[in-house]
This record gives structure tokens, C-alpha cells and sequence, in this order.
């Protein structure tokens, strides 16, 4: 998925103390124990940000994780309500200021403000944080199951402390302290370290003042929600391992995220990881036949879009080889050499998608356009677009399926059926994986034979529609398997699905009725959906 930037990293020298951004522990904003800072840029310009973020060290990790364990003991039986009018109130507060988080935004990441922040993704935060308030309002996602007969009751409830790591392409919708994963994780009944992103240290920092303030306006407890900027990897390690930590939600790329899930692992502590995807998208030849223009115009549409800066950007492209074919690509061809190279989200973010392509490269595929700088005044690669035969993807297709996070992809042509259904074979775990095929049937025998091929690889079957988007709905997947996500049974996105993932499972055998939680007594609280001897309803018992 997302790549690290490269923030500009020095020690901290004695004058500059004074303006060094504070950390957020414990419910109060102070000066970080730190003795190392860093700076965003603006990747519009390659100019460095004036304002100092801190490197945490680990007496100040842990001492958040001491605060999380506290506030996570003191909540433990609070209903979903108190929750619910805190991500309710933080959503207002976050559209309140929302010209100065905006602003932040683009400055950090040169996405652009329209329509991208303000009229996408923005909206979508705030949505976002009031589904997962009504979730945890109404408390189906618990999924409460009773057993009058043996009289064993259970439900999901909070887990502790989660850890949640954000990415760098989406500022607001995965932001460590506002994205989904932050509201899964409170709507579960949980306090949240958040672990900001270095490439928009003062984007993340505007909206934890509104958390912070959003906390207390609603009584939750000191230290509900805290942040910390940065770390170094073994500090990192030891805080998703740490016997505080209930779980952790990352998104990242594939090699620090790794690093973190074998830490946790080793510990047995739950983490969701969304490490990389390429995506494939399968264009059947009655598809090409019979709209192969239009089809032409979605694919570049889609791969650049955000300068293919989406965890769901199609990064790879499968055909039968044909005339119809050999034209689709010549069309994408020229349609991404004349598109303007769009502004990636940092250094670390071009160095990673120039090095994707080169691997590329390296492992058989041919570059049919771009690939070379463009601007060097600001963080961009030209549209990139590259070819291998079936044939040579099958000798690497662990290489060929490098993801180059950013504005390009790959075109694989296959000879036969045969031998695009042994690469479908090979492909690794995918978020999405995408069929177009003809709308008169000519297609269907084919679809039919491929589509089982491909359905255990990816987390999110499309047809005949590009995969860019990802839908806040309740049957949304946005997961799949390995190297997708480290858990094919769980999603990011998707309420109340996502908020699963920061449970546990709380079993009740024999407990005395007062004892019980709410959600599992005999009178239903509300309206929460429950199974009482293997019936779904919304009653009361006896």
C-alpha cells in the first residue's frame, strides 16, 4: 500500500527546544522526552516544513502504553453510548476546523484540495467516525449469542490499548488518530495510541487537538486517545509486543510491516496489517471487441488518479494476445505519455515507486512509456507503463509482481487461456482482482472458468469496473490474502465488520443475570440484534 516518506531527521539542538510540537500523553499536551526531530516537506515544492516533530523514546512510548492500560481498565463495562457521543462530537469538531486541517493537507501531501480533501475524503472521515458511533450505539457488531438451555452467554468486548499506525496517502480516512481503523477501535470500547505518519506530522497533530478536545467535552478519561509522531523500529517492535498492547492496526509498506507483525506474533498479539496489492484487472476479448475504447479511458483514469497513489490502483492489466489487444495498449500508451505526471507524496514515496519499476524491469518486463523524471522541482516520476509475455511472467512472477505504489503498471499478454489461467495461479494475495467482459455473453464460458481462478487471491471480486474506489458499506472487504493483509477474514473498511477486529471473544457460563453485561441480559438494552438459541432477533427473553 503506502510507501514511508523520507522526513528530514536531526538531532535536536538546545535553541530549538522551544519550538519542537508537543506529544499528546496522558491528556495533556507536552514536550516530548525526545532528543531527535524531524520535518515534513512539501512535495509541491521539495521545501522543507518549518515546525519540529518529535522522536519518541521508548520511556515515552511505554509511558503512554502505562496510561492506555489504565483508561482501558476504567471503561471496560461502559456502554457503547459513551463511546458513540465521543466519535459523534469529535466528527463535529473535525468539520469545524476543517480549513485548517484541509490546508495542512495539501501542504504536507500536495493532494489536492478539491476533490480530493475537502469533497472526498474529509466527508468521508466524518461518515466514517458516525457509522462507527451508531455501531457502537446500537451494539450488533458484538455479536452477543446466548444459550438459555446451558445458560452460556458471550459477546466481543473491548480488547485494551490499540496501536494504530497510519499511512501516507490517505491524511484523513486512515489518519492514525481519525481513519477507520481509530474508529473501529473506539466503537470496540477501546483507548488508542496513535502513531502518526512523518510525511503530515501537522495534519495528524490539528486533528488530535480536536480528539483531545472532543474527549473531554464528552468526560472520557485522560489519555483516551494519545499521540506520538515517531519512533525508532526497535521501539516500534516493542510496542506492538508490548503486554499492554491489545492489538494494532497498520498500513504501511510491506517491509516495515512485516517487522512489526513478526514482533507481535512472537507475542501472540493481534495486529491487522495492509502491507501491498497489485491489483489485477483481467480484460476477457469480448470486452476488447466491444468497447475496448472505453475501457481504455477507465484504466487510465483509475491507475493515475491520485497519482496511483490508492492501496486499490490497478497495477497490473491481463489480456489474450490479439489485434484488439495490441491496440488497447498502443491507446493506454499514448493516453499516459500525454497526461500530466501528477505530484507523489514525498521522497521516500518517489524513491519507492522509481525502485518498484526498476525491479520490474530487472525481472523481464519491457517499458513502453515514461519511466524518468519529469519535474525535479517537486516529488513526481513520469507515467509509467510496461509489457512482459505470459511466457516471461511465469519464469519470475514473484518479481513481476513488485508493486511500483505510484503512477504506473504492468501489461501481461498471454498466448492461451492455459497459460493466463497458470498466471492467474500465480498471483499473490490482492485487496481486489477485476474481470471485464462483454455485456452479449460472448465472454461468459471464460469468465466462468477464470473467475474460480481468481477468487481465492483477492479480498474484493469486481466486474467490468475499475477498483479505485472503496466504498464505506457495511459489506465492504477491504482486506484479502497474504501479502494484501497478514489475515484474509478481516477488513479496514466496513462497519461493523471492522470494529471485530479490536474484540475479544468474552464467554459467561453460569453467571448470575446482575452480573452480566448489558448486551447479554435477558431484557435487550435496545435494539441489537442477538442470537438466542440459534434465533436472530431484537426481543427480550422469556
Amino acid at each position: 500500500m503506502p510507501r514511508l516518506a523520507t522526513p528530514f531527521l536531526q538531532t535536536l539542538c538546545a535553541f530549538e527546544q522551544d519550538s519542537m510540537q508537543s506529544v499528546l500523553i496522558g491528556g495533556k499536551w507536552r514536550k516530548s522526552l525526545g532528543e531527535k526531530t524531524f520535518q515534513s516537506i512539501n512535495p509541491a515544492t521539495r521545501e522543507v516544513l518549518p515546525d519540529l516533530y518529535p522522536v519518541s523514546p521508548w520511556a515515552e512510548v511505554e509511558e503512554a502504553l502505562q496510561v492506555a492500560a489504565s483508561v482501558a481498565a476504567e471503561i471496560r463495562n461502559w456502554p457503547g453510548d459513551r463511546f458513540a457521543t465521543f466519535l459523534e462530537r469529535y466528527a463535529e469538531l473535525i468539520e469545524a476546523r476543517a480549513e485548517d486541517i484541509i490546508a495542512s493537507a495539501n501542504e504536507e501531501t500536495a493532494l489536492p484540495v478539491e476533490p480530493r480533501l475537502k469533497g472526498g475524503e474529509l466527508p468521508r472521515t466524518t461518515n466514517q467516525l458516525r457509522q462507527a458511533a451508531a455501531a457502537a450505539r446500537e451494539g450488533s457488531w458484538a455479536l452477543p449469542t446466548i444459550d438459555t438451555q446451558a445458560n452460556i452467554r458471550s459477546m466481543l468486548g473491548p480488547i485494551g490499548p490499540v496501536v494504530v499506525f497510519g499511512p501516507n496517502n490517505f491524511p484523513f480516512a486512515f489518519n492514525g488518530i481519525a481513519g477507520g481503523d481509530f474508529a473501529a477501535a473506539v466503537a470496540a470500547g477501546n483507548p488508542v495510541i496513535a502513531k502518526g505518519h512523518t510525511s503530515h506530522p501537522r495534519t495528524t497533530r490539528l486533528l488530535a487537538e480536536a480528539a483531545h478536545e472532543a474527549a473531554i467535552e464528552t468526560g472520557m478519561p485522560p489519555g483516551f486517545v494519545q499521540l506520538i509522531y515517531r519512533t525508532s523500529h526497535e521501539d516500534g517492535a516493542r510496542l506492538v509486543g508490548h503486554r499492554f498492547t491489545g492489538a494494532t492496526g497498520y498500513t504501511g509498506s510491506r517491509q516495515t510491516g512485516l517487522v512489526l507483525k513478526q514482533a507481535a506474533d512472537a507475542v501472540g498479539k493481534p495486529i491487522y496489517v495492509e502491507l501491498s496489492s497489485v491489483n489485477p484487472v483481467i480484460i476477457l476479448p469480448g470486452a476488447l471487441k466491444e468497447r475496448g475504447d472505453a475501457i481504455v479511458g477507465e484504466f487510465a483514469a483509475s491507475c493515475l488518479m491520485g497519482t496511483g497513489q490508492f492501496c486499490t490502483n490497478p497495477g497490473l492489466v491481463l489480456l489474450l494476445a490479439s489485434g484488439e489487444a495490441e491496440a488497447f495498449i498502443a491507446s493506454a500508451s499514448e493516453k499516459f505519455g500525454a497526461a500530466p505526471a501528477g505530484t507523489l507524496l514525498g521522497e521516500g514515496a518517489e524513491k519507492s515507486l522509481r525502485s518498484g519499476i526498476a525491479a520490474l524491469v530487472e525481472a523481464g518486463a519491457t517499458v513502453l512509456t515514461g519511466n524518468q523524471p519529469v519535474d525535479e522541482s517537486r516529488c513526481c516520476h513520469a507515467n509509467t507503463l510496461l509489457r512482459v509475455s505470459g511466457a516471461d511472467f511465469l519464469k519470475d512472477p514473484a518479481g513481476l509482481q513488485t508493486e511500483a505504489f505510484g503512477n504506473a503498471s504492468l501489461f501481461v499478454v498471454a498466448e492461451s487461456v492455459e497459460e493466463l489461467t497458470a498466471i492467474i495461479r500465480e498471483f499473490e494475495g490482492n485487496l481486489t482482482g477485476c474481470f471485464y467482459s462483454d455485456t452479449q455473453g460472448s465472454d461468459d464460458a471464460l469468465y466462468d472458468q477464470l473467475a474460480p481462478e481468481l477468487r481465492p487471491h483477492v479480498g474484493r471480486l469486481l466486474n467490468d469496473k475499475m477498483p479505485t474506489g472503496v466504498a464505506v458499506s457495511p459489506a465492504m472487504n477491504h482486506g484479502g490474502p497474504f501479502p494484501a493483509t497478514g489475515h484474509p477474514g478481516f477488513t479496514a473498511v466496513g462497519i461493523p465488520a471492522s470494529l471485530r477486529r479490536f474484540g475479544m471473544l468474552q464467554c459467561y457460563d453460569n453467571v448470575r443475570p446482575q452480573r452480566l453485561p448489558a448486551l447479554l441480559q435477558d431484557q435487550n438494552p435496545g435494539n441489537a440484534w442477538r442470537s438466542i438459541d440459534c434465533q436472530w432477533t431484537q426481543g427480550d427473553i422469556g
